[in-house]
């Protein structure tokens, strides 16, 4: 197994714990979100705070879905040996267009560079005999 192997799964996580940590860092609504009772807390676009409540949702939801990918990665590598191509095509496929509609103010470009490393780490390893 290829160093890229072992570390792109990491790396996937280490992201997914930053969004994480960010959605409740940054300037958040997390108290307005819970005065509000959850449920439709986010619901209403002329709410005061609308967009500070929707990036604090969005950061958390990012960093769960990205912790899934991650510890999905890491078993595939386990099983497989390698990153399975469709990681890499993902994170390219997701964070191309966020780029492109966020550019500059985004980290989204961090999804661009684990797409590349991803793929580079599938097609620079050949897949494990009997696997």
């Amino acid at each position: 197994m290829s160093g890229l192997n072992r570390w792109v799964p990491r790396l996937i996580i280490a992201t997914a714990v930053l969004h994480f940590a960010w959605a409740f860092l940054q300037p958040n609504a997390w108290d307005d979100i819970v005065r509000d009772g959850f449920a439709a807390a986010v619901a209403d676009p002329d709410a005061p705070g609308h967009w500070n409540r929707e990036a604090s949702v969005w950061f958390l939801i990012a960093g769960a879905l990205l912790f899934v990918l991650g510890t999905m990665t890491r078993l595939a590598v386990r099983l497989t040996g390698r990153v399975p191509a469709q990681v890499g095509w993902f994170l390219l496929a997701t964070g191309v267009p966020l780029c492109v509609l966020y550019f500059p103010v985004t980290g989204s470009w961090a999804l661009l560079v684990l797409g590349v490393l991803a793929l580079a780490a599938t097609y620079r390893t050949e897949p494990s005999p009997g696997r």
